[in-house]
Parts: C-alpha cells; sequence; structure tokens
C-alpha cells in the first residue's frame, strides 16, 4: 500500500518477519544509541537516586576491569545463542560461505571489507552462534574487534564483552593471536568508522591503501591473513549526503576522530513503511571467507616486508571480490570494488 509517497507494509505480514524487523530495528538502537543512553541512566542513579552506591560500585568495577577488552575478553556463549539472534539472522538473511579449508592448528587474521554502516554480515555471522561458522570451521573461535569506546560505557560493555568481542588495538589483536591455547579467528574491520562514510548502496569503497598496521602484527606473530568480503553490506543503508569537503562531513569526522564513531545519518525503512527509518533494508548480506595467506614470524618487519605482504592481501582481495561478485551481485559486470 502507497498513501502520498510512503510505501507501507501489509497488514498481514507475518509475525515471525515482524519479530525479525524488530530484532534488525533494536539491534540498530542497541548500537547507535545504547551507549549514550547507558552513560545518562548511570548519572541519573548516582545524582538522583538512593541506589547510587550500587552504581558506584559498579563504576568502580568498571575501572578496575576496564583492561579486559585489551586481554581475550570475557565471552559468555548463552549471550550468543539467545534466540533474538535467530531473528536478525533471518531477517536480511546473513549468510557465510567457505572457499577453504582453516585447519584449527593456528590463530587466523579475518580481515573483513566492507565495513557498512554497522558491519551487520561480520557481527551477525562471527558475534553469534547462530551463523554456519561452527560447522564449517569446526574447532575455531571467533572473536570480532570493534572500537576501544564500545568497551567504555556502563552496561552495553558487558553486552558487547559477552558476544565474544575484543578491543581493535595492537595490544588485544597481539594477546589474542599470541595464545596458541585455544585456535581463534580475530575477526578485524580493516576499514573501520571511516568506511562508514563511503557507505551508499550499489557501491563498494573501502579504505585499504594506507591501512598497514594489521600487516605489521600479522608478520610479528605470524599469522595467516584471511581476506573477507560481505556482498550486500552497503545496501542495507543509503546516507544523507555528505561529500568530502561539505560542513556535513567535515562535522562527522570530527565527531568520529574525538570518539571513535561514524556518526552518519543513515536512511533505512522504519517498522511499518520502506521509505525512511533507521532499520536496515531486507537484503541478502554473503559473507565469503577466502583462502588464508601465509605470513612468517618476523619480530621487527622492515617496510619493504609490509608493503609486500599488503601487496600480496590486496590482490587477494580483488580477486576474491572477482570471483564471487557474479554469484552474489545482481548487476556483477558494473560492480566494482574502488580501493583508496
Amino acid at each position: 500500500m502507497q498513501l502520498m509517497g510512503v510505501k507501507f507494509a501489509p497488514l498481514n505480514v507475518s509475525l515471525e518477519r515482524r519479530l525479525q524487523t524488530l530484532a534488525a530495528g533494536s539491534w540498530f538502537v542497541a548500537l547507535a544509541f545504547g551507549p549514550f543512553i547507558c552513560f545518562f541512566v548511570t548519572v541519573y542513579f548516582i545524582l538522583f537516586t538512593r541506589y547510587w552506591y550500587l552504581t558506584m560500585l559498579y563504576v568502580a568495577w568498571l575501572v578496575y576491569d576496564r583492561n579486559i577488552a585489551h586481554k581475550g575478553g570475557r565471552r559468555l556463549e548463552f549471550m550468543r545463542d539467545c534466540t533474538w539472534w535467530y531473528y536478525f539472522q533471518a531477517y536480511f538473511p546473513l549468510s557465510l560461505h567457505k572457499t577453504a579449508e582453516l585447519p584449527p592448528k593456528s590463530n587466523y587474521l579475518f580481515c573483513v571489507y566492507p565495513h557498512g554502516m554497522l558491519c551487520s554480515g561480520a557481527f551477525g555471522n562471527f558475534a553469534t552462534n547462530y551463523s554456519e561458522f561452527t560447522s564449517l570451521y569446526p574447532g575455531l573461535t571467533p572473536y570480532i574487534l570493534t572500537i576501544n569506546a564500545a568497551f567504555n560505557m556502563p552496561f552495553t560493555r558487558e553486552l558487547v564483552l559477552a558476544l565474544g568481542a575484543c578491543a581493535a588495538s595492537k595490544e588485544s589483536m597481539v594477546h589474542l593471536l599470541e595464545d596458541t591455547s585455544q585456535p581463534k579467528a580475530v575477526v578485524l574491520m580493516v576499514g573501520g568508522a571511516s568506511e562508514a562514510f563511503k557507505c551508499r548502496p550499489g557501491t563498494y569503497r573501502i579504505i585499504l591503501k594506507k591501512r598497514k598496521g594489521f600487516i605489521k602484527v600479522a608478520l610479528e606473530t605470524g599469522t595467516p591473513l584471511v581476506p573477507v568480503f560481505s556482498f550486500g553490506e552497503t545496501n542495507l543503508y543509503d546516507q544523507v549526503s555528505n561529500p568530502p569537503g561539505s560542513w556535513l562531513h567535515s562535522v562527522q569526522d570530527k565527531c568520529r576522530k574525538v570518539l571513535g564513531i561514524a556518526p552518519c545519518i543513515p536512511i533505512g525503512r522504519g517498522i511499518f513503511q520502506y521509505n525512511f527509518g533507521v532499520i536496515p533494508r531486507r537484503h541478502p548480506v554473503s559473507t565469503v571467507v577466502g583462502k588464508p595467506i601465509e605470513v612468517p614470524k618476523v619480530y621487527s618487519p622492515s617496510d619493504d616486508v609490509i608493503d609486500a605482504f599488503h601487496e600480496k592481501f590486496t590482490n587477494a582481495l580483488m580477486d576474491l571480490f572477482e570471483e564471487h561478485k557474479y554469484r552474489f551481485e545482481v548487476d556483477p559486470e558494473n560492480s566494482r570494488l574502488i580501493i583508496e
């Protein structure tokens, strides 16, 4: 049904699909607004309620526990098993695809592109237990990395930690990759928050040319690099126009540098209509895990060695995109991967 140019959802939509939409919408709200809401709730409890002493005890715990995200985190499998993630997974839907064996004899550094607006493919496949990761890669445990700011906000940090997330810092990566007691897939969104500014439907613009820190960490720990690409990730949202040089882009970039997040203005859909809102659009996201690139252990790699493996990774990512775009893209002939 369409009214005044707005396309509304049919009234007879099944409960299953309604729950899927609610799961996707609550996920966005939790990631985008949850940290700030919890921060102000904490301040309110301290200043205006009789439970201020309990809240202060929790704040003291936060200070004491502040480094846990750099030391392997604190995953809770029952949170990853929550049925809510089933509906989230089914909404788009999300899928995971294997191209090579990854024997659980070592750790791996999964380098995921594109970031998109909120990394839905990476989150659904590596931060919940409703993907096929365990069956495709038995013996490996995924640890998704995210911005340090996610572990500084009260209450929401506990959810992020419970889902198996750790900080996207060198200290955290080295700690995880050097620990060989349990084979891991350490999942890094290399493009980071800056890449969210480039998220537009039908385009794949990624940031990689100057991102070489992950190559250095892989060399220092001798960890195989695994290129990963999520087809359809950039089709979930459009955003308000913010070309480089515009006042909006300048404000967003300054906020990103201060807060560590990219304050984009998303254009998705609503609960009952499809034209606007903050809920991601329904579109399949297919995450393809490429072949591992073997990396020697070099304690102090030179720039030439780093550049050589950076070029090797870039070529492998390009090959992964070109090979699989014919399977997952609607218009593969016009799909291009632009590396900046």
